[in-house]
C-alpha cells in the first residue's frame, strides 16, 4: 500500500479507524455474495454485523486462533482509551475496537488471505448467533 510506517507502529486507533472500513467492506462483501437482495434487507443485516456487540462476539470466537502479533495489535486495541457512544457497552466498544485494530493491521501488512479466514470464522459466529 505504500505506507512508510511499520504497521505495528500505528497507534492502536488508527488501526481501528482503517479496520472500520475494511471490516464494513467485508460485511457488505458477504451479504452480497449470499445473493441479490432488497439493499434496506442488506443494510439491516449488515448493522447486525458491524454492531459493537456482534464485533466483540466475532473478536471472542477468534482469540484462540490468533498468532502472536495479532494477539499484540488485539491487546492494544482493547487498551485503546476511546469514548464510547452512551449506547453502547464499553466492554463491547473495547472489543470492537480491538477487532477493528486487528483487521486495520492485517490490510496495512498485505495479508489478505489470512483476514479472509479469520473473516470467515467471524461471520461463523454470527450466523450460529443471530441465525443469518
Amino acid at each position: 500500500m505504500g505506507h512508510s510506517i511499520p504497521a505495528r507502529e500505528y497507534s492502536p486507533l488508527t488501526l481501528a479507524f482503517l479496520g472500520d472500513s475494511v471490516y464494513e467492506l467485508l460485511v457488505r462483501n458477504y451479504l452480497v455474495s449470499q445473493g441479490n437482495c432488497p439493499v434496506r434487507s442488506l443494510n439491516g443485516r449488515k448493522v447486525k454485523l458491524v454492531c459493537a456487540r456482534a464485533q466483540a462476539r466475532a473478536l471472542e470466537k477468534l482469540l484462540p486462533y490468533l498468532a502472536g502479533d495479532e494477539m499484540e495489535i488485539v491487546l492494544r486495541g482493547r487498551n485503546a482509551h476511546v469514548h464510547a457512544p452512551r449506547n453502547a457497552d464499553i466492554a463491547d466498544y473495547h472489543a470492537a475496537t480491538a477487532l477493528e485494530a486487528l483487521f486495520g493491521y492485517l490490510f496495512l501488512e498485505d495479508r489478505g488471505p489470512r483476514m479472509g479466514l479469520l473473516f470467515a470464522a467471524a461471520m461463523q459466529e454470527a450466523e450460529e448467533q443471530e441465525g443469518l
